[in-house]
């Protein structure tokens, strides 16, 4: 059966449209945003940066998230370092680290004896499921450090691997 002019545009025309739209389709994943995180070496990087090669050691330092974090734009975080935080023994500062995040050196923290208490308390946006490193300075030079972890659903650092 032979099909009339009408009909062949017809079924042109739906061809075009699927096409038009899996090109579409296409060029929009390649544009949606990616979720980017540090690599390990980059961390450890900014780690020597900031401490030169002092040995790190675990313990003083708790850090406290929550074990699931639904929304990782706004993850509320602690950091507690054990010291009396007197003239001749206090943390001078504290560095947090999310690991996984674009930029991973997420705050720093400058502190003294007057501080009264090496406690911390605040919100951090997450890449995702990581760990929250906290690397604590005491006032002789000595670091102290601790982790948690958090399992987040929705990641927050996000960014156009365009830019």
């Amino acid at each position: 059966m032979k099909k009339t002019a009408t009909e062949n545009s017809r079924y042109d025309l739906i061809d075009r449209r699927t096409l038009i739209k899996g090109s579409a389709a296409a060029v929009g994943l390649l544009l949606l945003p990616q979720v980017s995180h540090a690599l390990p070496e980059d961390v450890e990087a900014e780690i020597a940066e900031l401490f030169d090669t002092r040995e790190i050691q675990q313990g003083k330092v708790t850090v406290t998230v929550p074990p699931i974090s639904e929304n990782g734009y706004s993850v509320p975080f602690a950091v507690d370092v054990e010291s009396p935080m007197t003239e001749e023994d206090h943390v001078v500062r504290i560095v947090v680290f999310a690991e996984e995040n674009p930029q991973p050196n997420v705050a720093r923290f400058e502190l003294g004896p007057r501080a009264g208490k090496a406690s911390i308390k605040t919100r951090i946006r997450m890449g995702g499921t990581q760990r929250i490193r906290a690397i604590a300075e005491m006032n002789d030079g000595s670091l102290w450090t601790s982790y948690a972890f958090s399992i987040v659903t929705l990641a927050a650092c996000v960014f156009d691997p365009g830019t």
